[in-house]
């Protein structure tokens, strides 16, 4: 035998078909024997019980890849509640989006030999054998790191050092964006979150001492065709991993916390996903002045949520600052204390009869109403059924409610209808949906979307943010559109064509009433400056009396899409005043968005977590003041930059 030649030595064992141990290292054929044996016997003691099945195998690993250990930290926990808790944030802050789904799914791993592939967008399983998983095996660190060669090292299991020699293959494997793993021995209750950007971050207790259960996630992000390229990887490539801690390092001190923070933002500096904010030197559109200094100009604005040119009206300006002189620059308190004045009492009033409903309840902001809305209709023993594209507000007020959360595909009312079936068992079924979708323009079915709601019982909130004073022959939303049935309840804000600030909740008195008895955030805020009711009053008026606004608003989204054809972009029509152009990639989008600004233009890059992963977007919102000029000029400078980048 030639002793210089390196050798794979694997071992599992099992009891009663169930998994007790493993573990491989790629020695010299010389050290084979003895280290062999070792991992037998440490298969014979181990805390799981004696194994009935020991499989060993020795084999050429073939051509050996050498990595760079990851970089190792350490996220102290007291409990295991808390180091589920970090390992989600720890997910999020490397720009994996429904954190939530993925750790719920991680009770199906117990069972499975190997590891869980998940596609880290859609959630779909791509492991082809699901009883058996994804293994990453043919992996071990240099010698001179813990001494991976020697007998003795090799009966004595060293999690942390084994951990980080399988956690940096991982991470290393095409298309891997990150890892997630909990140790099945119920001696150590330690587990890890991993990816290339962070490094592994080793969280102190995971679960509790003596639970046998554990598994593993490796989170897929590519195209379905890279897969079995991943898995050959993971399986089939040998490794060894240089500078490997035989021990891991102490956990940073409480006041480092800026560290931690400080590896959050280079990690989304690297996903290309860091935000700042863009300073405006005079009112948001259709026409702005943007930079500093000298570098100071003019650009067309083209991502207002002023769909109907009202902030900075005249007529609006008036009246909030004669509101202003009159009632001071704060309420003083909460609606419930000394914190309503007339100009509330007056809004919520010409809310109701704007919308067709007895009643409406005034919020501070529309996320607040969103959130007022669902966490008191909702709670424990309650089910909140959301679409997949909601907004972030509604998606947050669905996890605050304490209610169960499902998430429906997007306005897919067949989809709904059947899980609202399934739900039968809940005291209380509410179903929420964005009536306009904020990042693709696309308006809900609200007829079907009522129909299903009262065909099971379900309390139904629609949320008409962007709808109101834009869907409608006069702006009023959906139910004019459709000429149907309300919602339950009709949730919207203030500060989009209203050109105003605040949110509401338009329903009957009974769920008025109710909301203003225990839904928290109308209770426990400051009530909204008098001088933005009054805004939003003039707002009011001024819609009312020039129904022409929403006709020409609509008319610019017409010409536009026209334009877009004409310059080769693909852009959608989807009856509101939004019009995405789907990019895909997110440093793609942001150089299109600067080369944009650079000529005139401001629009946006829409990136993770606004939308998906891979579905970065430049998000065109159109005003009606916009000219026809603008419309083309704009058309014809996205189609150029599309075509460049």
């Amino acid at each position: 035998m030639n002793e210089s030649r390196l050798l794979s030595v694997k071992m599992r064992a099992s009891a009663r078909g169930e998994h007790v141990s493993g573990a491989e290292r790629i020695v010299p054929a010389a050290a084979a024997p003895r280290v062999a044996a070792a991992l037998v016997a440490r298969a014979l003691s181990h805390s799981k019980g004696e194994p009935d099945f020991v499989n060993l195998k020795l084999e050429d690993p073939g051509e050996i890849m050498r990595l760079e250990a990851l970089r190792v930290s350490t996220c102290v926990t007291a409990t295991a509640e808390e180091g589920r808790r970090a390992a989600a944030d720890i997910l999020r802050g490397a720009g994996v989006g429904r954190v939530d789904e993925i750790m719920a799914l991680f009770s199906e791993t117990h069972s499975m030999r190997g590891a869980m592939l998940l596609d880290a967008d859609t959630l779909e399983r791509l492991e082809p054998d699901r009883e058996r998983g994804v293994r990453a095996t043919r992996m071990d660190a240099a010698p001179c790191a813990v001494g991976a060669s020697s007998a003795a090292s090799a009966a004595k299991k060293n999690h942390f050092a084994e951990a980080v020699v399988l956690a940096t293959k991982v991470a290393n494997a095409p298309g891997i964006v990150g890892e997630i793993c909990v140790s099945d021995d119920p001696d150590y209750v330690t587990g890890y979150v991993a990816t290339r950007e962070i490094g592994y971050r080793r969280i102190t207790t995971i679960k509790e001492m003596g639970d046998p259960r554990g598994g593993r996630i490796f989170l897929y992000r590519g195209p379905r065709s890279g897969v079995a390229e991943t898995i050959r990887f993971l399986e089939r490539q040998s490794v060894v991993v240089d500078g490997v801690p035989g021990s891991p390092p102490p956990a940073a001190p409480a006041l480092d916390a800026a560290s931690a923070l400080a590896d959050e933002l280079a990690a989304i500096d690297a996903a290309g996903l860091r935000r700042a904010c863009r300073v405006l030197h005079s009112p948001a559109g259709p026409v702005a002045a943007v930079g500093e200094g000298e570098e100071m100009r003019e650009v067309v604005v083209m991502s207002s949520n002023d769909y109907l040119d009202l902030a900075n009206d005249s007529r609006v300006k008036s009246a909030a600052a004669a509101a202003l002189e009159r009632w001071g620059a704060g309420s003083g308190g909460s609606r419930l204390t000394t914190g309503t004045q007339d100009p509330h009492r007056e809004l919520e009033r010409r809310i109701a009869a704007f919308k067709g409903e007895e009643a409406a309840v005034l919020y501070a902001t529309g996320y607040m109403a969103n959130v007022g809305v669902l966490t008191a209709l909702a709670g424990k023993g309650g089910v909140i059924l959301s679409d997949e594209l909601n907004h972030a507000s509604i998606i947050d007020g669905a996890r605050l409610s304490g209610a169960a959360v499902v998430v429906y595909r997007h306005a897919d009312m067949d989809d709904l209808a059947a899980k609202l079936s399934s739900c039968g068992g809940f005291a209380r079924r509410l179903v929420v949906s964005d009536g306009v979708f904020s990042m693709d323009g696309d308006i809900l079915d609200l007829p079907r979307f009522v129909s299903v709601c009262r065909a099971h019982g379900a309390l139904s909130v629609v949320d008409e943010a962007h709808a109101t004073g834009v869907v409608g022959a006069t702006g009023r939303g959906l139910r004019e559109l459709f000429g149907c049935d309300a919602p339950d309840v009709t949730v919207g804000t203030l500060s989009k064509a209203l050109g105003a600030e605040g949110g509401f909740a338009a329903t009957s008195r009974l769920v008025a009433d109710y909301l203003v008895n225990k839904s928290r955030p109308f209770i426990f805020s400051t009530a909204p400056m008098a001088a933005s009711a009054a805004a939003a009053l003039a707002a009011l008026d001024v819609l009312e009396a020039e129904p022409w606004r929403v006709a020409r608003l609509r008319g610019n989204m017409e010409f536009f899409v026209g334009e877009c054809a004409k310059a080769g972009v693909d852009v959608r029509d989807g009856g509101s005043a939004i019009a995405p152009v789907v990019v895909g990639d997110e440093a793609r989008a942001a150089r299109i968005s600067e080369a944009l600004l650079a000529k005139g233009f401001l629009v946006p890059a829409i990136r993770y977590p606004s939308v998906a992963k891979g579905a970065a977007r430049l998000r065109v919102a159109l005003m009606c003041s916009h000219t026809r000029e603008q419309l083309s000029a704009a058309a014809k400078a996205i189609g150029e930059g599309i075509a460049f980048f």
